[in-house]
């Protein structure tokens, strides 16, 4: 019944986010009897403000209330957000938006496997390029994203310098963005 459900939705919601100009990242409902919680996870590249998310949780809302995807229920609850920290990165698009962030990587076996953690600076198809910074001593690793069994972004409490950013790629206007406090 729920993986029916959440086809469902994802029908609705899909061709809705990605006209919006969002990737649907993920959709998940819980709850039983008169009651459902729906959780829809959408992000793009650039990232996305509040009131960004606000405004698709309006537009998804709307629709919802045009279908009959949630008769059966007194009430549903809608929460709209992005990927927070330590969601997996799976695909391409995840990491290219990852750029510049610390992550963790484990290859092989997620128990015993190899785990590496740095910034990501420079993805494509087939490949992640990872920067480690040990003391201002700059050096990068290759990692096939074939060989990635694990990978999720870290909480991250030092603030890399805008040398390391650019060594990422990043432009100024994007380290100045990133160097700013949180409002």
């Amino acid at each position: 019944m729920a993986e029916m459900l959440i086809g469902q939705i994802e029908a609705v919601v899909e061709p809705l986010v990605v006209g919006l100009g969002y990737d649907l990242e993920g959709v998940e409902v819980s709850g039983s009897g008169a009651r459902r919680d729906v959780r829809i996870t959408v992000d793009r590249d650039g990232g996305a403000s509040l009131d960004d998310i606000a405004a698709v949780s309006r537009s998804l809302s709307d629709a919802f209330d045009e279908t009959d995807l949630f008769d059966d229920v007194d009430v549903y609850d809608l929460e709209v957000s992005t990927p927070g920290i330590g969601a997996p990165l799976t695909q391409p698009r995840h990491w290219r938006r990852a750029r510049g962030r610390k992550v963790a990587v484990t290859r092989g076996d997620q128990s015993t496997g190899e785990q590496t953690v740095g910034r990501v600076a420079d993805v494509d198809d087939d490949t992640v390029t990872l920067l480690h910074n040990d003391k201002g001593r700059m050096s990068t690793v290759a990692v096939p994203l074939a060989d990635i069994t694990r990978a999720v972004t870290e909480v991250d409490f030092t603030r890399p310098g805008p040398a390391e950013l650019r060594r990422c790629g990043l432009d100024d206007e994007e380290i100045a963005r990133r160097r700013e406090p949180a409002s």
